[in-house]
This record gives structure tokens, sequence and C-alpha cells, in this order.
């Protein structure tokens, strides 16, 4: 039975791993006034970025269009007979839920969905792991039980330099984001229940990456294997520096740096860090 791996464009892995392993990718999309680009298509990273910052109010998002989908379903049955889908979580995005109707409708190919409930690379972990395991010739139900797998394991947590982004694109329950603004809160966030919320509120930049470097050490110092992403938004170096500084500690870790790409950048903001780990 021969696998396709598919995932939307928010896991933000390279282009060469995307050639790599033939990663198939559904775009999302960002708009300013009314202008639409496809993210990693028609616009890149840094052109967004430096976008955003001439921009007088931020851009919008959009997810693919079911017809997008199923164009997508209907090519992959031309050489395969199977689709693990990989995609943002649903409590952000109606991008899953398009995919399991996409799929719903495909003739000739089977689709597997599978919510991450996450975003950024901490999805492209689930997508690459996905695409090894395909290429190795594994069945679409093994395949879909190792993500399981995975969900038990995997963590992502991350910090932004101003809330107003979330709070505006109703990513962050409002009150909060006005809070945090007024008490200059740095706070440590997660995806629980498939929705971002604060994990831990504290009050500055450098406090609120310690504590999250403080929870991958916890798991690191028990010499699991770990996979580990740092990922930026317009801020390479500093996921640079905290690489450099963990693999110097903790040679059982395999890390990678990763970044926020428009669609979820938008929503973040400038600035923002995360970082995700699973045990391998």
């Amino acid at each position: 039975m021969k696998v396709a791996v598919m995932t939307d464009s928010t896991a933000y892995i390279s282009d060469s791993l995307k050639d790599k392993h033939n990663i198939h990718v559904v775009p999302l999309s960002v708009m300013f006034e009314n202008t639409t680009y496809r993210e990693s298509i028609d616009i890149t990273t840094n052109e967004f970025y430096q976008k955003v910052k001439e921009s007088e109010s931020l851009p919008k998002t959009s997810q693919p269009s079911i017809g997008a989908v199923a164009d997508k379903f209907e090519e992959l049955a031309k050489d395969y007979d199977a689709v693990i889908a990989i995609h943002l979580s649903s409590g952000i995005s109606g991008t899953y839920q398009t995919v399991v109707s996409g799929g719903e409708m495909a003739k000739g190919i089977e689709v597997y969905p599978f919510d991450s409930e996450l975003s950024a690379m901490a999805q492209g972990f689930y997508v690459l792991e996905a695409a090894e395991m395909a290429e190795a010739g594994k069945a679409p139900e093994e395949i879909m039980h190792r993500l399981e797998e995975i969900k038990q394991s995997i963590r992502a947590y991350f910090m932004v330099d101003d809330l107003s982004h979330l709070q505006r694109g109703g990513r962050l329950n409002g009150a909060q984001a006005i809070v945090g603004s007024l008490l200059q809160v740095k706070p440590v966030l997660h995806f629980f229940d498939k929705k971002i919320v604060p994990f831990e509120k504290i009050r500055t930049r450098k406090k609120a990456l310690n504590r999250i470097i403080g929870m991958l050490e916890d798991d690191a110092k028990q010499g699991k294997n770990l996979k580990v992403a740092f990922i930026h938004a317009n801020d390479e170096q500093g996921a640079i520096d905290l690489k450099n500084s963990m693999d110097s500690m903790y040679p059982n870790i395999d890390s990678t740096i990763s970044y926020f790409g428009p669609v979820i950048g938008t929503h973040l903001g400038e600035g923002a860090i995360g970082v995700s780990w699973y045990k391998k």
C-alpha cells in the first residue's frame, strides 16, 4: 500500500525536508487589505514580517478551501492508495475539519485525518515521523497509532512579546490579554484542549524563557532521547542561542531551529519564541 503524507503550511517544515520526504502541503493564507498571499508560495516569512511593520493593521488569516483540499486528494489519488493528513489544531482553525470533509468526498484514496492539536514545528514533528514511517512501508493504521503515541509525550510552550495579536485574532481570551498587557506580563502559553491558553503568568521575557527551558531540562536530565525544536518569530539568533546552550549540556537531545511563519506569526507577533519536544 502506497501511503502519502500531507500537512498544511503552518507546520513550517523546510523545503529541503519536504523534498527529501516527499511531504505534500496545502497552504493557508494571509490577507493584507485586499491582497491574499499563500504562505511560503506568494510571500516569504521575511517579507511577511516586513509587511506587518509597514501595514497600519494586522493581516487576516484564512484556511484552505474545500476545493483546494479536494483537488489535492484527487492529485494524490493518481499515485497513492492512502494519505495521512496532519493539520494544525482544530481549536484555532477550521483546516482539520475541511480536510475531514474533503476526505469523505475523496475517491480512489483512503484519507486518514489527524488533528495535531498544536501548530508550527510541534505539528511538523508528527509529519516528519509519519513520512519516515511511510517511506519504510508502514501501514496507515500503524502510522496513526504512532502519532497517537507521540501525542502522549509531546510538549510545546511559547511566549509572546505582545498579547494584543492573540487577543485581536480571537485566539486568546480578551480579558486575559488586557490584564496581561496592563501588568506587562509575559505569560508562558500552551495548547490546552486544542486552544491557546496561559500556562503560567510570568513578569519578564527572561523569566518566561527560563521557565520553558527549565521544563525541557527536567525531561532532558532523565536521559530521555528527545527531539526538540526551538521556534522563533523573526528572532533567529534568540532561538540559536537557546539551542546552543541546550546542545552543550545535553548530548541526548536532537534539536533543530524552526520558525513561526505568516499565519501563526500573525497571531503571535514578532519576537515570539517557542520550544517543543517529544520522546523519540
